[in-house]
């Protein structure tokens, strides 16, 4: 029999991240009571087959259709299989597969029916995290900044510092651990910085049939394009005032553009243009941050961090030497946000996503199948 409700104070939960890169699902969980980060717990990933991962990239850009459904029920299924393997936790937050994502049309699709695992597991679940934000005029992206406010405060931050989440598409989250919580007017800035790893990807896969550039070998084989670079500068997208989120695939014409490349000279320009959008995110910081920490699939490509290095006016770190795990901690924020929607706690604020006031944005599903809109 379901629990009628969950418990006061902490709780375990469990998130679930499957990202734009379409690697594969993280799944992560976390102690907390929705404020502070009491404990990290288990983590697991389930990558996805060549062949999935084709369904997935078929399906981008799409709002219905057979590819859609072929899609969630991808997602569905790797999500059931990886969190079918784990211990019992109070709570699960899945966010699903984001397959299109237009808020300036107030529409955000991410696949995969929470309902649905939660009847299976025996586990109530939130999910449908940004759909609330964007009906209230937010972007719906980045959601992971409140999590990381939580972050600075666990590791004992004293003075304003950045996270960058280098996944297919970048993000930057600026934050002040002085304010006492991150919905409070000036704690929070967040927005997207522009491509990642997205374009380095599809590159790779056009080209070497390789899913990434592994240690970033390619690119340091190659020399960077200038001209390619400031034709990039030049998009309006980087000048905009955040907050501000991509799709996936809004900058359609950076493969076009080093189509006359060769594939060294490509991946070093697309790997350099990623630079060049965090670059000219920092400008629109209140103030330098005190150091910028890097997680997301992209601070393992050596070549990548050395650029972010030589351009940016703070020093750049993975999260690892802060003692977080890069490669989990978009999965525990959605085990956070996860516990925040269900204590109807903000998990998003004009700051992070330009939504009108702080909404707690998410879908609570019972066993049972009770659905509660957050």
């Amino acid at each position: 029999m379901p629990k009628a409700s969950l418990k006061t104070g902490a709780l375990t939960a469990m998130g679930t991240m499957s990202g734009t890169s379409l690697d594969g699902v993280d799944a992560a969980a976390i102690s907390t009571d929705g404020h502070r980060i009491m404990g990290f717990g288990a983590s697991a990933y389930r990558a996805y087959s060549d062949a999935e991962r084709a369904v997935l990239r078929a399906a981008l850009g799409h709002w219905s259709g057979p590819a859609v459904a072929a899609a969630a029920e991808i997602v569905e299924r790797a999500h059931l299989s990886l969190l079918a393997a784990q211990d019992a936790v109070d709570l699960i937050g899945f966010h699903g597969q984001t397959l299109a994502h237009a808020p300036a049309d107030g529409r955000t699709l991410q696949v995969g029916h929470g309902a649905r695992l939660a009847t299976v597991l025996g586990t109530p679940v939130v999910w449908d995290f940004r759909g609330l934000d964007v009906a209230e005029g937010g972007e719906g992206a980045p959601l992971a900044p409140f999590f990381h406010f939580a972050c600075a405060q666990h590791i004992g931050a004293e003075a304003p510092l950045a996270f960058l989440n280098l996944g297919g598409v970048g993000n930057l989250t600026y934050l002040d651990p002085r304010f006492d919580a991150p919905e409070a007017p000036g704690a929070l800035l967040a927005f997207d910085t522009g491509p990642a790893n997205a374009p380095i990807n599809d590159l790779m896969q056009a080209r070497r049939g390789l899913p990434y550039d592994d240690g970033g070998a390619l690119a340091r084989a190659g020399r960077v394009d200038r001209s390619v670079v400031a034709m990039f500068e030049a998009e309006a997208y980087l000048a905009r005032v955040p907050p501000k989120s991509l799709d996936r695939d809004d900058f359609p014409r950076l493969l076009p553009l080093v189509e006359g490349l060769g594939d060294g000279d490509a991946a070093a320009t697309l790997t350099a243009i990623c630079v060049a959008g965090v670059a000219a995110g920092l400008d629109h910081c209140p103030e330098p941050p005190a150091r910028v920490l890097v997680t997301g699939g992209g601070r393992k490509n050596p070549v990548l961090m050395q650029m972010l290095a030589a351009a940016l006016p703070c020093p750049v770190a993975a999260v690892e030497e802060v003692g977080l795990d890069g490669d989990m901690l978009e999965a525990q924020a959605f085990a956070y946000l996860a516990v925040r929607v269900a204590r109807r706690l903000p998990t998003s604020c004009p700051g992070t996503t330009g939504v009108r006031q702080p909404v707690s944005g998410g879908r609570l599903s019972w066993p049972d199948r009770r659905d509660v809109a957050i």
